[in-house]
């Protein structure tokens, strides 16, 4: 393979030193949805101000190994004309880029989704790589319901993220894989353990069916958790514990790195089930594991920045501090005061 060594590095860099990822890639419709719940004006120029935000803030770089991007953010200047990608760089942050184009219904399978992109991903990975983005993202989604997932779900998403993975070593960025097992239902932690071990399996049979370099790649799972509509109660030591058992069960050892998604747990949720893992298990781990959050990162900080310049200082502080905490729970060394310091 042409760019082996260069993904190795790369892919290594984004999840060395404790760090972590942000995702900063919601689509304009899932951005502007939660602008109108905060009050936010929903206009490219609003999103670019909030994006401005976070990338400019302070220090970044001493929690955050990388930064996965929107299409639209990318060509991006802050206000006083830098461009975002140069900011991110000098901070230390490597740019990403999310490359899927969202989901649209499985033909003969109500209820399930495959991920669309796969028709340009090549020229649009030449693209990006001459714009200087070193890493992309491609999420699947797969959705617990009764009987489902179905296998043909299951393949086919793992199959285009497979292609995808193979694309994008081919043109010389890393690919984080995202097979996200939603929490939407009211499912057991048994049974979401069930599934992702599933899912993982057939996702690595398919990446090295088409020769992928695991140590090239990045995979970006669920933790293991009930439905967010289920009564069952659970704690950090039992999302930890399930989450391991999967992970050890399904990933290959030869993976650079695992980067949890969030997938809308509060942030001292997903930070503490983040800890635990660490805490408990991380000399069982043939991984670094760290995190790839969203709105676990950064949402307090859209709602105290509220589209209003005077409040800019106030949210970067925010998004900061769980930057902070999330960094103490990737050693497996977060306190609960961490989220208020």
């Amino acid at each position: 393979m042409e760019h082996r060594d260069q993904l190795i590095r790369t892919a290594r860099a984004m999840v060395a030193d404790h760090k972590g990822l942000v995702a900063l890639d919601e689509s304009v419709a899932t951005l502007n949805k939660r602008f109108e719940a905060a009050g936010i004006p929903q206009t490219e120029t609003f999103r670019r101000a909030y994006r401005e935000v976070l990338i400019t803030a302070p220090g970044i770089g001493d929690y955050l190994n990388g930064a996965i991007l929107f299409d639209e953010t990318i060509d991006q200047q802050s206000s006083s004309g830098r461009s975002f990608l140069d900011i991110l760089e000098q901070a230390g942050v490597i740019p990403g880029i999310k490359l899927d184009e969202g989901t649209e219904d499985l033909p003969g399978f109500p209820g399930e989704k495959i991920t669309k992109g796969l028709d340009d991903l090549a020229e649009r990975l030449i693209s990006y790589r001459q714009k200087g983005l070193r890493f992309a993202k491609w999420r699947a989604v797969i959705s617990i319901d009764g009987d489902l997932p179905s296998e043909a779900c299951i393949i086919s998403n793992a199959h285009a993220l497979a292609r995808y993975a193979a694309a994008c070593q081919h043109a010389g960025i890393v690919p984080i894989v995202e097979p996200e097992v939603i929490m939407d239902g009211d499912h057991s932690i048994a049974r979401c353990a069930e599934v992702t071990e599933r899912t993982l399996r057939e996702l690595f049979y398919q990446l090295n069916l088409l020769k992928v370099e695991l140590r090239g790649l990045i995979l970006k799972p669920n933790m293991v958790l009930p439905g967010e509509d289920s009564t069952e109660k659970v704690d950090s030591e039992q999302v930890a514990a399930y989450t391991v058992n999967c992970l050890l069960s399904a990933v290959p050892a030869t993976v650079a790195g695992i980067a949890f998604l969030s997938g809308g747990q509060e942030p001292e949720l997903a930070s503490g089930h983040l800890n635990a893992i660490n805490h408990i298990y991380q000399s069982e781990l043939p991984w670094p594991v760290t995190y790839s959050f969203s709105r676990a990162l950064h949402q307090p900080a859209l709602e105290i920045w509220g589209g209003k310049d005077e409040n800019v200082k106030a949210a970067q502080a925010a998004f900061l501090e769980l930057g902070k905490a999330n960094k103490f729970a990737r050693s497996g060394q977060l306190i609960p005061d961490e989220f208020s310091r």
